[in-house]
């Protein structure tokens, strides 16, 4: 009997001890939408699994679970101990998020963090708009931002979200002219440049131009493509718009950017030369694609 008990304990302990280390990690959901492009763009559940093992392979404190299905958790009690919740997926009509905003409300009340990636910082106008500002301070707003591809060049900013990245160039589909909460209170930009005015072309369209972008850009008004923000209840948002360009993960400061943001709105501190991750290879960057 003595002996049995003592080998209860022996496979007790190690499992006790796994559930405090967990404990002690900031635990962050993934949630991937469905597929919306072609291979190499959009690449939602790809991009997120390699964010994902990233940060589990970093060493700090921090724990990553990737939802295993496309879409809203169906199984909603992944949320329970979370630190911040990362989503890549379809925006406006499609984004995941619009059937569950109040439940998602909930989990914001409770000072959760957010991080929106590419299209899913696009919001229907109205609830999920306001919605948006509230939880991460901006969004894409159709007829008033605009998705045009271009080469933005990025000055560091004094915020830990930059921590251990250079200035970088890089070409991508970046939104801009966001819609922000009034004055940006709470807002800090985080990458930001004056867009040139062949990134204006194309005709007036709900993604592609309107007057307020046209004159912003002509009067030499600069635009944020990612964002910081505190929330009045505590919680933190953090809003990227890149990320159509799969291959774009190689580049070690816009990945760290993003590593490090998801640091940051599940208030974990960032280390001084920012999240280190190992470069990606092509074998990496095709790996599980949709």
């Amino acid at each position: 009997m003595i002996r049995s008990i003592i080998t209860s304990l022996l496979f007790v302990l190690p499992v006790f001890g796994f559930h405090l280390e967990a404990a002690d990690k900031a635990k962050v959901v993934f949630i991937s939408g469905k597929p919306s492009h072609g291979r190499m763009k959009h690449e939602h559940r790809a991009g997120n699994m390699i964010l994902a093992k990233a940060l589990n392979e970093s060493k700090l404190k921090v724990e990553c679970v990737l939802v295993p299905h496309y879409g809203y958790p169906k199984d909603e009690s992944v949320f329970e101990g979370a630190s911040t919740v990362v989503i890549f997926c379809t925006g406006h009509g499609g984004h995941v998020l619009n059937p569950k905003l109040k439940e998602f409300d909930a989990l914001m009340k409770k000072g959760v963090g957010v991080v929106m990636i590419h299209w899913a910082t696009e919001a229907v106008k109205g609830e999920p708009g306001n919605r948006f500002l509230q939880w991460m301070g901006g969004f894409c707003d159709l007829n008033w931002s605009v998705n045009p591809h271009w080469t933005p060049s990025f000055k560091a900013v004094k915020h830990p979200i930059w921590n251990g990245v250079k200035p970088f160039s890089l070409n991508d589909e970046w939104y801009y002219h966001m819609r922000f909460v009034d004055k940006l209170k709470g807002v800090t930009p985080i990458l930001t440049d004056l867009p040139p005015p062949e990134t204006l072309r194309r005709r007036d369209g709900a993604r592609s131009g309107n007057p307020a972008v046209r004159k912003a850009v002509a009067n030499g008004e600069s635009q944020h493509v990612a964002w910081a923000y505190e929330r009045k209840d505590g919680g933190r948002g953090f809003g990227f718009t890149g990320g159509h360009e799969h291959k774009n993960w190689k580049d070690d400061n816009y990945r760290t950017i993003m590593l490090n943001a998801i640091l940051w709105t599940a208030k974990v501190d960032i280390p001084e030369d920012g999240v280190p991750s190992s470069k990606l290879t092509d074998e990496d960057i095709t790996a599980n694609l949709d």
